[in-house]
């Protein structure tokens, strides 16, 4: 159990470190997120080779459903790094933790769930956190685009959970991660020839790092580490991911998140919490 839990910790404060890169690798955010999924779907694949995991997909449906969830991936990861590109860390990574505002009513129409007052009044609560972050002039147009592409993050990531959750009774996290980043990377490659950008080297040791460790590794020691802690207990771990992303970028790249952006992170993460712990009751 202890081992298990400092996995989770360490998965998660590694997700923290990935949204840096959009500001470390000298590249578009579409070439990030290509170097991204490529390097981590080789380094899940040669991992599920070495533990001898199973490739076989079971049904042709899955096929197609791994497909568009990888091309979902793509558009996930590509916003959310453009999304600090064009403004801040905070920015990016606050709007994309209010990801549970669009579960909340997505949920109920893909598993036929009922939507609770609770839900409701948590997704109210994040998007007012949203509201906060957001510019409150017209004078701040490149900040009001950065949370609208956070915002697409956001969504993007809720649409992947649920299909997520449809593929957990049928394969492994692992293997349902590799076949959705290989897939992000096949999409990726005719996006990323078009830029004509050519990598240098220090950019692709950057992305190497981004893909094998704050991708690859992080996922499989938090997919393990499930079996061990309670979902509740790792929910709310993974809300932590927006306050590490913040510290980092505070002390990496000295970028000092404004009151407005600390208001609408902790009014988002509470609720965040507060959410995961009611589901427990």
């Amino acid at each position: 159990m202890k081992k298990a839990v400092i996995s989770v910790n360490i998965a998660v404060l590694l997700f923290g470190l990935a949204g840096l890169f959009a500001r470390w690798v000298q590249l578009p955010a579409i070439c990030i997120t290509f170097g991204r999924v490529a390097f981590s779907s080789a380094a899940l694949g040669i991992f599920m080779l070495v533990r001898r995991q199973s490739f076989k997909v079971e049904r042709r449906r899955d096929i197609l459903l791994f497909i568009i969830a990888g091309a979902v991936l793509a558009l996930h990861w590509w916003s959310f790094l453009a999304s600090i590109q064009l403004s801040t860390v905070a920015v990016g990574t606050i709007t994309f933790s209010s990801f549970p505002l669009f579960v909340t009513f997505l949920e109920p129409l893909v598993f036929r769930q009922k939507l609770t007052f609770r839900r409701v009044v948590t997704a109210a609560v994040i998007l007012a956190g949203v509201i906060i972050t957001a510019p409150g002039g017209t004078g701040e147009g490149g900040r009001f685009a950065a949370v609208a592409t956070g915002m697409v993050s956001a969504l993007s990531y809720a649409v992947l959970t649920l299909m997520n959750k449809g593929f957990a009774g049928k394969y492994s996290g692992t293997q349902t991660a590799f076949y959705e980043q290989a897939t992000a990377a096949v999409i990726l490659i005719p996006c990323a020839l078009q830029t004509g950008v050519k990598p240098s080297v220090p950019d692709i040791c950057l992305l190497l790092f981004l893909g094998i460790v704050t991708t690859a590794v992080a996922h499989t020691l938090f997919i393990s580490s499930l079996k061990s802690v309670p979902a509740q207990f790792a929910g709310v771990c993974s809300s932590m991911e927006t306050v590490y992303g913040i510290l980092f970028a505070l002390l990496f790249l000295k970028e000092i998140p404004s009151v407005r952006e600390i208001i609408g992170a902790v009014i988002i993460i509470g609720a965040v919490i507060a959410a995961h712990k009611g589901e427990e009751k």
